[in-house]
């Protein structure tokens, strides 16, 4: 009898497109955050919560450890986790921030947003579908 031999060769995988990205002026904003913290922290937690007049409100929140099925996305020279139930739903999100005569905040531009509120504190998100 011979002995079959196999010889497997891994492919390189091609680099995962990032869950969110940051504008620059959203980056700056939460490292000037993350400095003036009165503990260390290790980045920005952003998920997605049932709640609001339109169904869903995006949250965000200091991280002070990444949990195990976090998406981790770093992206100009912040951390970003992403709970894993909100990925689908914040697939291709670019997190801005804008400052305005009346208000400074952060604002998500979502391609999976279908509809938002008048006061634009919650929205509908449909998950991303497979292409």
């Amino acid at each position: 009898m011979t002995e079959l031999q196999t010889t497997f060769t891994p492919r390189a995988r091609r680099p995962r497109p990032k869950v969110v990205t940051l504008t620059d002026a959203a980056a700056e904003r939460v490292r000037e955050i993350m400095a003036g913290a009165d503990r260390p922290y290790i980045g920005l937690r952003v998920g997605v919560k049932n709640g609001g007049c339109a169904g869903q409100e995006y949250v965000l929140e200091y991280a002070e450890k990444a949990d195990p099925l976090d998406e981790v996305v770093e992206d100009k020279g912040v951390t970003i986790l992403i709970e894993p139930k909100a990925v689908l739903f914040l697939l291709g999100t670019v997190i801005d921030y804008e400052v305005t005569r009346l208000s400074s905040k952060f604002v998500f531009q979502n391609p999976n947003e279908t509809d938002a509120c008048g006061c634009g504190e919650s929205v509908t998100i449909e998950p991303a579908k497979p292409e």
